[in-house]
This record gives C-alpha cells, structure tokens and sequence, in this order.
C-alpha cells in the first residue's frame, strides 16, 4: 500500500504529471492500493459553492470522476471551535498566520457549511456502497436507512406547489428530496418546455435532486426510479377531476403499486385557479 498526501496538490515543475491525483490513477493501475487525504473544499463540482460559502476560489481541485474510483472514504471529523483552538495552538498554521486564517477562510460560518458539505458526501459514498452491496447479492428488499422522498411532476405550472408541499415533507424528517419527471413525448411545445425548466429549475432550488427519464408510462417508470434509488416515500399530485379522467388517473396509481417496492404514497390534490 502507498500512502500520498494531499490528493489535490500540483506537482512539482519537472514531474511526470501535473497533478498527484494522476501520480494516485498510476499507482492503482499498476495494482497498488492507496492511501491520501484532501479537504472537502477540493471536489471540483463543489467549487462554485465553496466560492459561494467562502467567498475564496479554491484553485487546487480533484475531478469527481476520481472520487468515483474511491472504494472506501472514512471522514476526518472536528467541530469548527475543536479546529480553531488547534489553529490558535500553532498545530495547523504558525501563530503568525492562524488568526489571519481565523478571520477569513476558517471563520466559524466557513467551518459549518464546510462540515455539512462533508458529511452529504460521505452519504453519498454510504448509499453508493450499499446500492452496490443490494446489487452484488440480488437484493430487491429497500433497505434506506434514511428517508427518501420523491415528488412526480409534469410540465403543468401546478407542479410546483406539489414541489414545495414534498420539500416541506422533506425538511420536516430530514429526508433527501428526488424530483422525478417521466417524458412520455407529450410536452414538446415551447410553452410546455418553458414551464417544465421552471418547475426543474424551482425544484433544484429548493435542493432537490431531479432524475428524468423516458417511457411510455409514468407508472412504471416512477416503480423502476423508485427501486433503484431507494426511495421510502412518493408524493403524486391530482386535480379535482372527474369520470373517465379520475379513472385513468386512479388506474395509474394502482399500476405503480403493483410494480413498485414498498413505499408509502401521498395523493395530494390541487387545482390552479
């Protein structure tokens, strides 16, 4: 096994490669494990919102295509007061640069968004591993140790109430948020692709991870995202109809249940005035 430190670091001028993290993609093809570090702040895609955060541009990155060959991610875990009074010690920075730092990247704000941003990570990594697990061992069973809740929307302006109504469901247990948008060729005008970017776009505000796909049924599409994604909770959205509409809508629902896992199904019902 090899140990390299600080994945995200440029090489020194003369190097074979620019980057260590290349040094790293070498040493695993030639069949050695390895060992390294990095700070949250480094994954590239998380870039623009740690510039958001902190109001720094992290110039030192990793492409998140080489976290995808991680096999295994442990999280180096310290509260921002436990990491500032290490700073303060001289532990991390000379004296003489600590309260600099303190000020500015390290401010306590900083450290907290910091933080969570590492812990939605290391989830990640934890679902994937336990998706591949379910995979590798022919599991069907659901078996989401967190709550994961998928609204169904279309192209109609309604959507976005049904959004909002499912990330408040969400925010109140501390679920993961999905936004699921089956295309079954029927929203190919302008008007319609203007409003299903605003509801797409409205439901990415709002933190949600949106999944779209292609079929010629909502129902079975919706069963199949909700296998592969673990989802414990689906919210589907009605308007006040009625006759052979109610029916239809009622024979869709009834065709998800039978092809999906076991989840719990809200109906909510709006109408746009």
């Amino acid at each position: 096994m090899g140990l390299v430190d600080e994945l995200a670091h440029t090489n020194i001028e003369g190097t074979t490669h620019p980057k260590r993290y290349q040094d790293v993609m070498d040493l695993l093809d030639a069949g050695i494990d390895v060992l390294s570090t990095m700070n949250v702040q480094h994954i590239e895609s998380l870039m623009p919102m740690v510039l958001n955060i902190t109001g720094v541009h992290v110039r030192e990155t990793v492409p998140d295509w080489v976290m995808q060959r991680v096999n295994e991610i442990v999280l180096a875990d310290l509260t921002p007061e436990a990491l500032q009074t290490r700073m303060r010690r001289g532990d991390i920075y000379p004296l003489e640069r600590a309260e600099k730092a303190l000020g500015h990247f390290f401010r306590p704000g900083n450290l907290i968004a910091l933080r969570e941003l590492a812990l939605q990570h290391v989830t990640r990594a934890v679902d994937r591993s336990l998706e591949s697990y379910l995979e590798r061992e022919g599991l069907s069973k659901n078996l989401a140790l967190r709550e994961r809740i998928a609204v169904c929307v279309s192209s109609s302006p309604a959507a976005q109430y049904l959004v909002a109504r499912a990330a408040r469901m969400a925010q109140r247990v501390e679920a993961d948020l999905y936004v699921i948008y089956v295309d079954l060729g029927t929203d190919e005008s302008p008007e319609d692709q203007r409003s299903l970017f605003q509801n797409l776009s409205f439901a990415e505000n709002l933190g949600a991870r949106v999944v779209r796909a292609k079929g010629k049924s909502v129902a079975e599409e919706v069963a199949k995202l909700v296998r592969e994604n673990h989802i414990t909770q689906v919210v589907f959205g009605r308007s006040a109809q009625k006759s052979w509409k109610r029916y239809l809508y009622l024979s869709a629902i009834h065709r998800f249940l039978r092809d999906a896992p076991p989840v719990d199904v809200h109906i909510v019902t709006q109408e746009i005035k």
